[in-house]
């Protein structure tokens, strides 16, 4: 017969039960720091969306208002009396253009800072011309008149001085006068920017003095911001 075990009323009389693990948290540990650049990335990210965005809209409102649009050049004559070269690769010239100046902005205004005119042959600047400064207003033409005269060192390669025999038999020249232009936005009372756009005019100018039965045709210029 088993012996009979002693009753105890579920007391546990064993070894001590260790309590369980406890997890403490450190601040500013990684886990902190990580969370911080997440947040501020996050932030930054966010801030130049907003940016973008306001940005964006405020170039919107500003076309629905004003509706800019750009400055027109226009070559509506050309006068050339003389362009020839002398024995030592010198070029002697003389020519003189009416240039048409539109503004078509309702509401814009221009300050022509700076203007500077400079004429080219076979990519060969020969002779530069500064013009005065002017202020533009909403919805007008102005004209602009640079002259050029003198003579200037010029060598052209082989297949460049029979281009020019050529034109001088036909004629008709191909010059190229290009304008450097400073000029700032008048938008109510406000002067803004301050750009520096560049406009070629590629022409053909005929001979005045009679070698040529042609007459200068109105040329348009590029504009190039």
């Amino acid at each position: 017969m088993a012996e009979k075990q002693t009753n105890l009323n579920g007391a546990y009389y064993g070894p001590a039960v260790p309590p369980p693990p406890q997890s403490y948290h450190r601040p500013g540990r990684s886990g902190g720091r990580g969370c911080g650049c997440a947040c501020f990335f996050c932030f930054l990210l966010k801030l130049i969306v907003s940016v973008i965005v306001i940005l964006g809209l405020a170039a919107l409102i500003f076309w629905l208002i004003f509706r800019p649009t750009s400055i027109n050049f226009h070559v509506t004559d050309a006068t050339l009396t003389q362009f020839d070269f002398s024995d030592n690769n010198t070029l002697q010239y003389n020519l003189a253009l009416n240039v048409s100046v539109r503004n078509s902005n309702r509401k814009i205004g221009v300050y022509y800072d700076t203007i500077e005119a400079r004429a080219y042959y076979e990519d060969q600047r020969f002779a530069t011309d500064s013009l005065t400064p002017f202020y533009q207003g909403h919805k007008t033409t102005s004209t602009l008149n640079p002259e050029f005269a003198g003579q200037q060192l010029v060598l052209l390669e082989t297949d460049q001085l029979s281009q020019f025999n050529s034109e001088k038999t036909s004629g008709v020249y191909s010059i190229d006068v290009k304008f450097y232009l400073r000029i700032r936005f008048k938008v109510g009372k406000v002067r803004v920017g301050k750009f520096k756009p560049q406009v070629k005019c590629e022409l053909k100018v005929p001979m005045s003095s009679g070698t040529s039965s042609e007459s200068f045709q109105t040329t348009k210029c590029e504009l190039d911001y």
